[in-house]
Protein backbone atom coordinates (compact mmCIF):
# COMPACT_ATOMS: atom_id res chain seq x y z
CA UNK A 1 0.00 0.00 0.00
CA UNK A 2 3.12 2.56 0.96
CA UNK A 3 4.20 2.02 -2.52
CA UNK A 4 1.32 2.52 -4.19
CA UNK A 5 0.32 5.39 -3.18
CA UNK A 6 3.89 6.95 -3.75
CA UNK A 7 2.75 6.00 -7.44
CA UNK A 8 -0.56 6.97 -7.41
CA UNK A 9 -1.52 10.67 -6.94
CA UNK A 10 -5.45 10.19 -5.97
CA UNK A 11 -6.37 8.67 -3.01
CA UNK A 12 -7.32 4.91 -2.77
CA UNK A 13 -9.47 3.91 -0.04
CA UNK A 14 -10.31 0.26 0.34
CA UNK A 15 -13.92 0.41 0.04
CA UNK A 16 -13.16 1.48 -3.72
CA UNK A 17 -9.70 0.01 -4.57
CA UNK A 18 -7.83 -3.30 -4.77
CA UNK A 19 -4.18 -1.98 -4.78
CA UNK A 20 -2.03 -4.07 -6.80
CA UNK A 21 1.96 -2.46 -7.08
CA UNK A 22 1.87 0.44 -9.04
CA UNK A 23 -1.59 -0.17 -10.48
CA UNK A 24 -5.41 0.25 -8.55
CA UNK A 25 -8.37 -1.72 -9.19
CA UNK A 26 -11.68 -0.92 -8.64
CA UNK A 27 -13.84 -2.72 -6.63
CA UNK A 28 -16.72 -3.27 -8.80
CA UNK A 29 -19.11 -2.79 -5.56
CA UNK A 30 -18.15 0.96 -5.47
CA UNK A 31 -20.23 1.01 -9.40
CA UNK A 32 -23.53 0.40 -7.12
CA UNK A 33 -26.10 3.27 -7.53
CA UNK A 34 -23.54 5.36 -9.79
CA UNK A 35 -24.29 6.50 -12.85
CA UNK A 36 -23.43 5.55 -16.27
CA UNK A 37 -20.14 6.94 -16.03
CA UNK A 38 -17.48 5.69 -13.76
CA UNK A 39 -16.34 8.54 -11.56
CA UNK A 40 -13.02 9.52 -11.48
CA UNK A 41 -12.25 9.00 -7.79
CA UNK A 42 -13.09 5.06 -8.60
CA UNK A 43 -11.67 5.03 -11.80
CA UNK A 44 -9.15 2.28 -12.58
CA UNK A 45 -5.13 3.03 -12.47
CA UNK A 46 -2.87 1.19 -14.76
CA UNK A 47 0.90 2.49 -14.04
CA UNK A 48 4.20 1.35 -15.70
CA UNK A 49 6.28 3.35 -12.92
CA UNK A 50 4.61 6.33 -11.11
CA UNK A 51 1.81 9.32 -12.37
CA UNK A 52 4.27 12.57 -13.69
CA UNK A 53 3.61 15.90 -12.36
CA UNK A 54 3.21 17.82 -15.63
CA UNK A 55 3.12 21.65 -15.68
CA UNK A 56 0.82 22.46 -18.50
CA UNK A 57 2.41 26.07 -20.06
CA UNK A 58 5.28 24.07 -20.99
CA UNK A 59 4.11 21.10 -22.21
CA UNK A 60 4.09 20.42 -25.87
CA UNK A 61 3.11 17.91 -28.41
CA UNK A 62 5.52 16.83 -31.09
CA UNK A 63 4.28 15.51 -34.31
CA UNK A 64 6.79 14.47 -36.89
CA UNK A 65 7.96 11.79 -38.57
CA UNK A 66 9.26 10.65 -41.90
CA UNK A 67 5.27 10.01 -42.92
CA UNK A 68 4.97 13.61 -42.40
CA UNK A 69 5.40 16.77 -44.47
CA UNK A 70 5.51 19.25 -42.14
CA UNK A 71 5.91 18.51 -38.08
CA UNK A 72 4.09 20.27 -36.05
CA UNK A 73 4.34 20.95 -32.77
CA UNK A 74 0.72 21.79 -30.39
CA UNK A 75 0.59 23.73 -26.77
CA UNK A 76 -2.19 22.86 -24.52
CA UNK A 77 -4.05 26.14 -24.99
CA UNK A 78 -3.77 25.41 -29.06
CA UNK A 79 -5.25 21.91 -28.51
CA UNK A 80 -8.06 23.15 -26.31
CA UNK A 81 -8.93 25.72 -29.10
CA UNK A 82 -9.41 23.44 -31.73
CA UNK A 83 -12.92 21.93 -32.59
CA UNK A 84 -13.04 19.46 -30.28
CA UNK A 85 -15.23 15.55 -29.86
CA UNK A 86 -17.33 14.80 -26.54
CA UNK A 87 -17.59 10.64 -26.80
CA UNK A 88 -18.36 7.78 -24.00
CA UNK A 89 -15.91 4.94 -24.15
CA UNK A 90 -14.34 2.47 -21.86
CA UNK A 91 -10.61 1.80 -21.06
CA UNK A 92 -9.87 -1.96 -20.07
CA UNK A 93 -6.44 -2.75 -19.25
CA UNK A 94 -5.79 -6.01 -21.70
CA UNK A 95 -5.10 -8.29 -18.03
CA UNK A 96 -8.25 -7.39 -16.70
CA UNK A 97 -10.24 -10.60 -15.77
CA UNK A 98 -6.25 -12.21 -15.64
CA UNK A 99 -6.79 -13.60 -11.99
CA UNK A 100 -9.52 -16.01 -13.22
CA UNK A 101 -6.91 -18.33 -15.48
CA UNK A 102 -5.62 -19.85 -12.41
CA UNK A 103 -8.72 -19.25 -9.84
CA UNK A 104 -11.04 -20.28 -12.00
CA UNK A 105 -9.48 -22.48 -14.75
CA UNK A 106 -6.65 -23.84 -12.30
CA UNK A 107 -3.94 -22.28 -15.04
CA UNK A 108 -2.59 -19.53 -13.91
CA UNK A 109 -1.05 -17.05 -16.04
CA UNK A 110 1.91 -14.37 -15.10
CA UNK A 111 1.22 -11.06 -14.22
CA UNK A 112 -0.66 -8.48 -12.24
CA UNK A 113 -3.56 -10.55 -10.96
CA UNK A 114 -6.95 -8.06 -12.04
CA UNK A 115 -10.03 -9.10 -10.95
CA UNK A 116 -12.94 -7.61 -13.32
CA UNK A 117 -11.99 -4.19 -12.49
CA UNK A 118 -9.53 -2.98 -14.57
CA UNK A 119 -11.97 -0.99 -16.48
CA UNK A 120 -13.95 1.95 -16.84
CA UNK A 121 -16.08 4.23 -18.62
CA UNK A 122 -15.65 8.39 -19.05
CA UNK A 123 -17.09 11.34 -21.12
CA UNK A 124 -13.65 12.31 -22.93
CA UNK A 125 -13.39 15.42 -24.88
CA UNK A 126 -10.51 16.17 -26.96
CA UNK A 127 -9.69 16.69 -30.66
CA UNK A 128 -9.96 13.66 -32.78
CA UNK A 129 -6.62 12.44 -33.54
CA UNK A 130 -6.71 12.61 -37.56
CA UNK A 131 -6.55 16.11 -37.19
CA UNK A 132 -3.43 16.84 -35.74
CA UNK A 133 -2.15 14.49 -38.31
CA UNK A 134 -3.81 16.39 -41.19
CA UNK A 135 -2.28 19.27 -40.03
CA UNK A 136 1.36 17.34 -39.95
CA UNK A 137 0.36 16.65 -43.67
CA UNK A 138 0.59 12.65 -43.83
CA UNK A 139 2.38 11.20 -46.83
CA UNK A 140 0.96 8.07 -49.08
CA UNK A 141 3.17 6.15 -47.60
CA UNK A 142 2.70 6.38 -43.94
CA UNK A 143 2.36 3.24 -42.41
CA UNK A 144 2.23 3.72 -38.16
CA UNK A 145 1.92 5.95 -35.77
CA UNK A 146 3.88 5.89 -32.38
CA UNK A 147 2.18 7.56 -29.33
CA UNK A 148 5.22 8.17 -26.97
CA UNK A 149 4.30 9.00 -23.03
CA UNK A 150 6.03 11.79 -20.81
CA UNK A 151 5.93 8.96 -17.43
CA UNK A 152 9.29 7.90 -16.62
CA UNK A 153 11.06 4.78 -18.39
CA UNK A 154 10.27 1.70 -17.57
CA UNK A 155 12.81 -0.39 -16.78
CA UNK A 156 14.92 -0.66 -19.79
CA UNK A 157 12.96 -0.68 -22.22
CA UNK A 158 12.37 3.33 -22.35
CA UNK A 159 9.07 5.36 -22.18
CA UNK A 160 5.72 3.45 -23.00
CA UNK A 161 5.18 3.81 -26.37
CA UNK A 162 2.69 1.77 -28.70
CA UNK A 163 2.24 2.15 -32.43
CA UNK A 164 -1.02 1.83 -34.33
CA UNK A 165 -1.91 1.52 -37.96
CA UNK A 166 -2.46 4.94 -39.72
CA UNK A 167 -5.56 3.64 -40.54
CA UNK A 168 -7.18 3.41 -37.05
CA UNK A 169 -5.11 6.68 -35.79
CA UNK A 170 -6.87 8.64 -38.65
CA UNK A 171 -10.59 6.74 -38.33
CA UNK A 172 -11.74 7.40 -34.04
CA UNK A 173 -8.74 7.75 -31.76
CA UNK A 174 -9.17 11.01 -29.42
CA UNK A 175 -6.70 13.28 -28.11
CA UNK A 176 -8.28 13.64 -24.92
CA UNK A 177 -7.83 16.51 -22.79
CA UNK A 178 -10.99 16.06 -20.19
CA UNK A 179 -12.77 13.11 -18.39
CA UNK A 180 -16.32 13.51 -16.78
CA UNK A 181 -15.95 17.40 -17.50
CA UNK A 182 -13.31 18.12 -15.89
CA UNK A 183 -9.16 18.37 -17.39
CA UNK A 184 -7.32 15.26 -16.74
CA UNK A 185 -6.44 14.24 -13.68
CA UNK A 186 -2.95 13.09 -13.06
CA UNK A 187 -3.12 9.70 -12.91
CA UNK A 188 -5.51 9.49 -15.93
CA UNK A 189 -2.92 11.44 -18.46
CA UNK A 190 -2.78 14.82 -17.66
CA UNK A 191 -2.29 16.92 -19.77
CA UNK A 192 -3.60 14.89 -22.92
CA UNK A 193 -3.81 11.21 -23.46
CA UNK A 194 -4.91 9.70 -26.60
CA UNK A 195 -8.18 7.69 -26.13
CA UNK A 196 -8.75 4.20 -28.46
CA UNK A 197 -11.97 2.91 -28.91
CA UNK A 198 -12.37 -0.66 -28.41
CA UNK A 199 -8.70 -1.98 -28.11
CA UNK A 200 -6.82 -2.73 -25.22
CA UNK A 201 -5.68 -0.17 -23.11
CA UNK A 202 -2.03 -0.13 -23.50
CA UNK A 203 -3.23 2.02 -27.23
CA UNK A 204 -4.85 4.64 -24.68
CA UNK A 205 -1.25 6.29 -24.23
CA UNK A 206 -1.38 8.77 -21.08
CA UNK A 207 0.83 11.81 -20.48
CA UNK A 208 1.05 12.24 -24.44
CA UNK A 209 4.14 14.15 -25.46
CA UNK A 210 5.42 12.98 -28.94
CA UNK A 211 3.84 10.75 -32.29
CA UNK A 212 5.78 9.72 -34.91
CA UNK A 213 4.46 8.57 -38.15
CA UNK A 214 6.18 6.00 -40.07
CA UNK A 215 6.78 4.88 -43.15
CA UNK A 216 7.26 1.24 -42.32
CA UNK A 217 6.09 -0.80 -39.52
CA UNK A 218 7.18 -0.10 -36.15
CA UNK A 219 8.51 -2.27 -33.15
CA UNK A 220 8.59 -1.35 -29.73
CA UNK A 221 8.34 -3.44 -26.03
CA UNK A 222 4.95 -2.82 -26.04
CA UNK A 223 3.76 -4.60 -28.91
CA UNK A 224 6.51 -7.42 -28.76
CA UNK A 225 7.99 -7.91 -25.24
CA UNK A 226 4.52 -6.89 -23.58
CA UNK A 227 0.85 -7.21 -25.14
CA UNK A 228 1.92 -9.17 -28.15
CA UNK A 229 -0.77 -9.77 -31.14
CA UNK A 230 -3.79 -8.12 -28.83
CA UNK A 231 -5.24 -5.26 -30.04
CA UNK A 232 -9.51 -5.33 -29.78
CA UNK A 233 -11.24 -6.12 -26.71
CA UNK A 234 -13.43 -9.00 -26.10
CA UNK A 235 -16.80 -9.08 -24.64
CA UNK A 236 -17.35 -9.75 -20.87
CA UNK A 237 -19.52 -8.94 -17.58
CA UNK A 238 -19.84 -8.31 -14.35
CA UNK A 239 -21.85 -7.73 -11.38
CA UNK A 240 -22.11 -4.49 -9.26
CA UNK A 241 -21.84 -6.78 -6.10
CA UNK A 242 -18.92 -7.65 -4.00
CA UNK A 243 -16.50 -10.47 -4.20
CA UNK A 244 -18.57 -13.19 -1.68
CA UNK A 245 -21.40 -10.76 -0.92
CA UNK A 246 -23.73 -11.15 1.70
CA UNK A 247 -27.25 -10.97 0.71
CA UNK A 248 -30.25 -11.75 3.15
CA UNK A 249 -32.76 -14.08 2.23
CA UNK A 250 -35.96 -11.64 2.34
CA UNK A 251 -36.08 -10.55 -0.63
CA UNK A 252 -36.76 -9.79 -3.79
CA UNK A 253 -32.92 -8.36 -4.83
CA UNK A 254 -32.65 -6.49 -7.83
CA UNK A 255 -29.03 -7.93 -9.11
CA UNK A 256 -27.22 -5.39 -11.15
CA UNK A 257 -24.31 -5.55 -13.82
CA UNK A 258 -22.76 -4.39 -16.67
CA UNK A 259 -21.35 -6.16 -19.90
CA UNK A 260 -18.85 -4.98 -22.32
CA UNK A 261 -17.03 -5.36 -25.94
CA UNK A 262 -14.82 -3.85 -28.02
CA UNK A 263 -16.14 -5.36 -30.91
CA UNK A 264 -19.20 -3.36 -30.82
CA UNK A 265 -22.83 -3.33 -28.78
CA UNK A 266 -24.43 -5.63 -26.37
CA UNK A 267 -27.39 -6.93 -27.42
CA UNK A 268 -28.15 -9.93 -25.46
CA UNK A 269 -27.27 -10.42 -21.32
CA UNK A 270 -28.14 -13.68 -19.46
CA UNK A 271 -28.01 -14.18 -15.86
CA UNK A 272 -27.79 -17.62 -13.89
CA UNK A 273 -28.24 -17.46 -10.25
CA UNK A 274 -27.58 -21.06 -9.74
CA UNK A 275 -24.27 -22.09 -11.17
CA UNK A 276 -24.84 -22.34 -14.61
CA UNK A 277 -28.22 -24.79 -14.11
CA UNK A 278 -30.48 -22.07 -15.65
CA UNK A 279 -29.67 -18.81 -17.33
CA UNK A 280 -32.81 -15.80 -17.97
CA UNK A 281 -32.37 -12.96 -20.16
CA UNK A 282 -31.36 -9.58 -18.02
CA UNK A 283 -33.31 -6.50 -18.32
CA UNK A 284 -31.97 -3.53 -19.22
CA UNK A 285 -32.72 0.06 -20.21
CA UNK A 286 -29.53 2.09 -20.75
CA UNK A 287 -27.67 3.27 -24.04
CA UNK A 288 -26.10 0.95 -26.27
CA UNK A 289 -22.89 2.59 -26.90
CA UNK A 290 -20.10 0.96 -28.80
CA UNK A 291 -17.08 0.96 -26.63
CA UNK A 292 -18.56 1.25 -23.53
CA UNK A 293 -20.85 -0.96 -21.45
CA UNK A 294 -24.52 -1.92 -21.25
CA UNK A 295 -25.89 -1.65 -17.75
CA UNK A 296 -28.37 -4.58 -16.79
CA UNK A 297 -29.96 -5.82 -14.26
CA UNK A 298 -32.79 -8.89 -12.88
CA UNK A 299 -34.83 -9.45 -9.80
CA UNK A 300 -34.26 -12.47 -7.86
CA UNK A 301 -36.21 -13.97 -4.31
CA UNK A 302 -33.30 -16.41 -2.93
CA UNK A 303 -35.55 -19.68 -1.65
CA UNK A 304 -32.21 -20.98 0.50
CA UNK A 305 -29.35 -19.17 2.50
CA UNK A 306 -26.22 -20.57 1.78
CA UNK A 307 -23.54 -20.24 -0.98
CA UNK A 308 -24.58 -19.63 -4.03
CA UNK A 309 -22.52 -18.49 -7.57
CA UNK A 310 -23.92 -16.12 -9.98
CA UNK A 311 -23.33 -15.87 -13.82
CA UNK A 312 -23.41 -13.04 -16.78
CA UNK A 313 -22.95 -13.97 -20.08
CA UNK A 314 -23.02 -10.93 -23.28
CA UNK A 315 -23.15 -11.37 -26.91
CA UNK A 316 -22.55 -8.12 -28.82
CA UNK A 317 -23.73 -7.63 -32.23
CA UNK A 318 -20.85 -9.69 -34.13
CA UNK A 319 -22.51 -12.53 -32.06
CA UNK A 320 -19.55 -13.46 -30.02
CA UNK A 321 -20.70 -14.47 -26.73
CA UNK A 322 -19.16 -15.47 -23.39
CA UNK A 323 -18.21 -19.01 -23.02
CA UNK A 324 -17.67 -21.33 -19.92
CA UNK A 325 -13.97 -21.53 -20.80
CA UNK A 326 -11.04 -19.39 -22.39
CA UNK A 327 -7.97 -21.06 -23.79
CA UNK A 328 -5.14 -20.00 -21.53
CA UNK A 329 -3.28 -16.67 -23.29
CA UNK A 330 0.71 -16.83 -22.21
CA UNK A 331 0.37 -13.15 -21.01
CA UNK A 332 -2.67 -13.83 -19.15
CA UNK A 333 -4.73 -11.47 -21.91
CA UNK A 334 -8.27 -11.75 -23.27
CA UNK A 335 -9.90 -13.55 -20.62
CA UNK A 336 -13.59 -13.54 -21.72
CA UNK A 337 -15.11 -16.76 -19.71
CA UNK A 338 -18.20 -16.52 -17.88
CA UNK A 339 -16.90 -15.25 -14.50
CA UNK A 340 -18.27 -17.34 -11.68
CA UNK A 341 -18.93 -14.86 -8.58
CA UNK A 342 -19.84 -16.47 -5.55
CA UNK A 343 -21.85 -15.29 -2.75
CA UNK A 344 -23.86 -15.95 0.51
CA UNK A 345 -27.52 -15.90 1.51
CA UNK A 346 -28.12 -15.04 4.62
CA UNK A 347 -30.77 -14.86 7.88
CA UNK A 348 -31.84 -11.18 8.15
Amino acid sequence: MEHATVTIVKPLPDHLFRVRDTNAEMRWEAMSGQGYHTPIDRFFVRNHTSTPIIDAATWRLRVHGAGVRCPREFGYEQLRAMPSRTVDLAIECAGNGRRFYGTQQHDAAPGTQWGLGGIGVARWRGVPLRRLLEAAGPLPGAVDVLATGLDAPFEEYGHVRRPLPIGKAMDDVLVAYEMNGEPLPPDHGFPVRLVVPGWVGIASIKWLGDIEVATAELRTPWNTVFYPDVTVQPVKSAFELAWNARLPLTGPHVLRGRSWSGRGRIVRVEVSVDGGLSWREAEHHGRHLVSAWLPWHVSWAPSRTGAHVLMARATDETGATQSLFTPRHPFGYNFDAVVRHPIEVVNG
